[in-house]
């Protein structure tokens, strides 16, 4: 078992954070504890809270890191092209492959839950409206007769109706429509509602 004073409190923090990414990843939010993280890491459970008040605040802090993540892969899609149309479906594509490249992590960002009464940290509001932006920033110039609240009301439904078939593709379900491919039906979503969009 280590010392406290072997490692400053940052990297401490840091191997927690990645002992927690990696429990994550293999067994999802539910395996996730304080005990495995500490036994991991090769501290106490003690020395975890030293630098984390529980274990939501690290799962923030984990979800934090996760949201930066799909955030820049978003981003380096939406690069790819000028063309709005496309800049829109690459930022749904690169959406559905991180949701199945990191499915534990991605999960994890819907499924934790802040004990009843405690709001979510305004920095950690501030990743969720980052990742939102980019969609509102790439659907602007298709809908530039529209006010910007309606532009970011386009925006959340079209990114639940994404959400819903990644959804749908990591829990198997899109199977009982037929053999439908998730990225194709979520090229056709994006096409088809900002088809509806622009008229």
């Amino acid at each position: 078992m280590a010392r406290r004073n072997d490692h400053t409190r940052g990297q401490i923090r840091e191997m927690a954070l990645q002992a927690a990414e990696t429990i994550v990843s293999t067994e999802g939010l539910s395996g996730l504890s304080a005990r495995k993280i500490s036994r991991d890491m090769g501290y106490t459970v003690g020395t975890l809270y030293l630098v984390f008040r529980n274990l939501d605040e690290l799962v923030l802090a984990l979800n934090a890191r996760t949201l930066d993540e799909l955030h820049r892969r978003m981003t380096d899609a939406a690069a790819r092209s000028s063309e709005p149309l496309e800049r829109v479906g690459g930022l749904a594509q690169a959406y559905l492959g991180f949701a199945q490249d990191h499915r534990h992590r991605w999960e994890m960002i819907y499924e934790h839950r802040l004990p009843e009464g405690e709001p979510l940290p305004d920095w950690y509001r501030d990743k969720i409206a980052r990742v939102f932006a980019l969609v509102e920033q790439a659907l602007a110039p298709l809908a530039d007769r529209y006010e910007p609240a309606h532009i970011t009301q386009a925006a959340r439904a079209l990114w639940g109706g994404v959400h819903g078939i990644c959804i749908l593709a990591l829990t198997g379900k899109l199977d009982v429509a037929g053999e439908a491919r998730a990225p194709a039906l979520v090229d056709s979503l994006v096409r088809n509602y900002l088809r509806g969009l622009g008229q």
